[in-house]
């Protein structure tokens, strides 16, 4: 950080000169002062080969170190006792994401502040207790012999600050990082598409959306140039690929054709999708979201992609898709850090025992995305759901609490005790929307066995009532509800980036 070395060179400068008759009226105040001394002391040791947080002693709180802020991140943060642990969160991100709604939010259905929740919020403790931190950085090692992570500040983005690197030491180490998107190695994807995994990729979706209608009502513009910049194409037959589309269809019919009427006969969505589209769901279920997504005006194509221009993608039989808007939504996969780490995998995953334990090191668990059950366990690995990684998450709060309760919290304690009884999942169901006030909720516990499946508004209301109750603050709940509310009465907005 040049800047801050400069800072820094400066107040040394002034604190070492002779007389205090020579530091200006500013430098002078109290304030300035005791800034100019912390600036000192600091430098000293700005060098330092250990910077960071050193490993806990015996008498002091045991040091929680968690990796990521997601569902099972986050939830686990909720429920740790912090009487008992000092919780210390690295994420590249200061907020959770709730993810299930973020397809509402490109649309303006929603506003983005309505399905984030600061990571202060959630475990009051990292604001407020002077050994628990949230750090902004990216984690890029992990030493298990020496129970230490190496951390990298984010600074992307930012061109006057160089990455800062630092060390934790931990006593309890939960990797949940997560997962990134899955390009299956198609050529022009990360250049070109954009994906919908967080808060800054639905404000990227917002604001093409928003240039493209505006672009396309300019005179000159051509017929062909008019159907390609307003041509919406979306990749993927999943849940989120489905519930963009019908967000998307609802916008059109109901704000664009009102707002845009110029250019309201040119804009169309395509769903391009390798099998069926909601392959996890029932399959009376499919034909519905079928009938109902082509009724709104969604062009159903299956099809591989396999290759990703500027303008256009194409498809493994030749076809060319020109687009303006392109959203990727094709599952996703293991992360670079996670592959970096020297453990066993399952399936390209963190392996993990019953405990959700990483069994070849000490004191490291992993649990969400980025976790499988090894094959030793007999288990399968669980689906990447936002439920898996929230039950996961409340799970392993409780056991480590109770490891602290029982002296071992500190790192290397806890070898030989007993945790209780291993993790199970629980399916509690699938919802997803489809647009003009129609849902699916498939509430069997796996695709082969039976349960209630039910279509249609009445189970809009289901999905929007479970989500709302899943929303972590009231003040969210409050967001969320009047924004619905607002959307249904006065329609959509996207104009507010």
């Amino acid at each position: 950080m040049p800047w801050f070395k400069n800072l820094i060179k400066i107040s040394t400068t002034i604190l070492n000169q002779p007389s205090s008759k020579s530091i200006t009226p500013f430098a002078s105040a109290p304030l300035t002062q005791f800034f100019l001394q912390f600036t000192k002391d600091y430098s000293t040791n700005i060098g330092s080969k250990h910077a960071g947080l050193e490993p806990t002693k015996t008498e002091e709180k045991p040091r929680i170190v968690v990796l990521g802020s997601g569902w099972g991140g986050c939830r686990l943060m909720k429920d740790i006792d912090t009487n008992i642990y000092d919780v210390v969160c690295v994420s590249p991100r200061n907020h959770m994401v709730f993810t299930p709604l973020l397809a509402s939010t490109c649309v303006g259905t929603l506003e983005f502040r309505s399905v984030t929740e600061h990571i202060g919020r959630i475990q009051p403790a990292i604001s407020r207790e002077p050994s628990s931190y949230f750090f902004l950085a990216n984690c890029t090692g992990i030493d298990f012999d020496k129970h230490m992570v190496q951390c990298q500040t984010v600074t992307k983005g930012v061109e006057t600050l160089e990455p800062w690197n630092f060390n934790i030491s931990y006593d309890k180490l939960v990797i949940a990082s997560g997962a990134q998107a899955l390009t299956f190695g198609i050529k022009g994807v990360k250049e070109h598409a954009t994906f919908l995994r967080e808060v800054y990729h639905a404000q990227e979706i917002r604001r093409k959306l928003l240039l493209n209608l505006m672009i396309s009502d300019v005179p000159g513009v051509t017929e062909e140039e008019k159907r390609r910049l307003l041509h919406c194409v979306v990749v993927g037959g999943g849940p989120t690929g489905v519930e963009f589309s019908g967000e998307l269809s609802d916008f059109i019919l109901r704000d664009v054709h009102q707002r845009y009427s110029h250019v309201k006969d040119y804009i169309r969505v395509t769903l391009i999708e390798a099998n069926e589209i909601l392959s996890s769901f029932d399959d009376r279920l499919r034909v519905y979201a079928t009938k109902q997504l082509t009724k709104s005006g969604v062009r159903l194509v299956r099809g591989l992609v396999q290759d990703v221009q500027p303008e256009k993608i194409i498809l493994s039989d030749g076809t060319d898709v020109p687009y303006g808007l392109l959203v990727w939504s094709t599952g996703v996969g293991p992360s670079p850090f996670v592959n970096s780490l020297d453990i066993p995998k399952a399936k390209g995953r963190i392996g993990i025992d019953e405990w959700l334990r990483v069994p070849s090191v000490q004191d490291v668990f992993s649990i969400g995305d980025c976790s499988g059950f090894l094959e030793s366990t007999g288990k399968q690995v669980l689906p990447a759901l936002a439920q898996v990684a929230e039950q996961q998450g409340k799970y392993l709060a409780s056991m480590i609490n109770r490891m602290g309760k029982e002296d071992g919290g500190h790192a290397n304690s806890a070898k030989n005790m007993n945790v209780g009884n291993p993790f199970i999942y629980k399916h509690l169901g699938s919802m997803a929307t489809i647009g003009r006030y129609k849902a699916l909720v498939d509430l069997r516990e796996s695709k082969e066995a039976k349960g209630v499946s039910i279509a249609g508004f009445t189970s809009l209301l289901v999905w929007r009532s479970a989500y709302l109750t899943r929303v972590v603050s009231w003040r969210n709940r409050f967001y969320v509800l009047i924004n619905w509310l607002t959307t249904l009465i006065f329609g959509r907005d996207i104009s507010r980036i």
